[in-house]
């Protein structure tokens, strides 16, 4: 029997989230913070809204789902998010010691990956998790940036 809580199924509560940013015209990236099957925090991109440079998806997530523990540290939480992290966003998943990551999408450019960047020892990543469909909204925003310029 296949589990109704698997990656797929965070990973679209996640899109919902970047849905969100694309409709108030953020950068479509959406995350979502799970602990024991559950969802503990929810979160977009709001650098635009906020006029803040470190209003990531990933940050909004981290600072939401500490509050909801009530603790620094989310050992034994996974953040699914859309787009993999930047460094600034991989430093902070370092030190909130998260024991897992999902992204959709992989960022070539800013990616903590390719810009060397290193998570926590103890943290698993797993990458390509509904790619497609984060590709495509993350392209339909930037063609229509685009074409608005």
């Amino acid at each position: 029997m296949m589990d109704p809580f698997d990656d797929t199924y965070f990973m679209k509560r996640a899109l919902q989230e970047a849905e969100i940013a694309y409709q108030k015209g953020e950068i479509p990236v959406g995350a979502v913070v799970v602990i024991d099957q559950k969802i503990i925090a929810r979160a977009h991109n709001l650098t635009e809204t906020l006029v803040d440079v470190t209003a990531h998806a990933e940050m909004q997530a981290i600072t939401a789902a500490a509050n909801y523990l009530g603790g620094k540290y989310l050992r034994g939480c996974t953040l699914y998010v859309t787009l993999e992290p930047c460094q600034m966003c991989a430093g902070a998943l370092y030190w909130s010691q998260l024991s897992k990551i999902v992204y959709a999408a992989s960022d070539p450019h800013r990616g903590y990956e390719v810009m060397g960047t290193k998570l926590h020892p103890k943290t698993a990543v797993v990458r390509g998790v509904l790619q497609d469909q984060a590709e495509d909204l993350l392209n339909k925003f930037f063609i229509e940036k685009r074409n608005l310029n």
